[in-house]
């Protein structure tokens, strides 16, 4: 990862564009501390959110800062029924 002042983000930034396009990501420091990244855009998740603007402007979704882990889900082993076993058994 590229790391760069704002001032030299100002006075490159055409140069630094050209990277994140050969897929390096960017790293904007304002006095030595982060404060934002530059990464080449997906063309899957700019269409995504374009098609949800309308709704996230009316405040109906919120889109996540990052990405989902495996430790975020909680699954649960199911006992009982299977519901297609309930609705067959209805059905008679």
């Amino acid at each position: 990862m590229i790391q760069a002042g704002i001032k030299e983000i100002k006075n490159n930034l055409s140069r630094f564009l050209a990277q994140v396009k050969a897929g390096e990501e960017v790293m904007i420091t304002e006095r030595g501390k982060p404060v934002a990244r530059i990464i080449k855009e997906n063309s899957q998740s700019l269409a995504i959110r374009t098609a949800l603007a309308p709704l996230i402007e009316k405040g109906l979704v919120v889109l996540p800062n990052r990405s989902l882990k495996k430790d975020d889900l909680n699954c649960h082993q199911a006992t009982g029924k299977l519901v297609s076993e309930m609705v067959s058994e209805d059905r008679r």
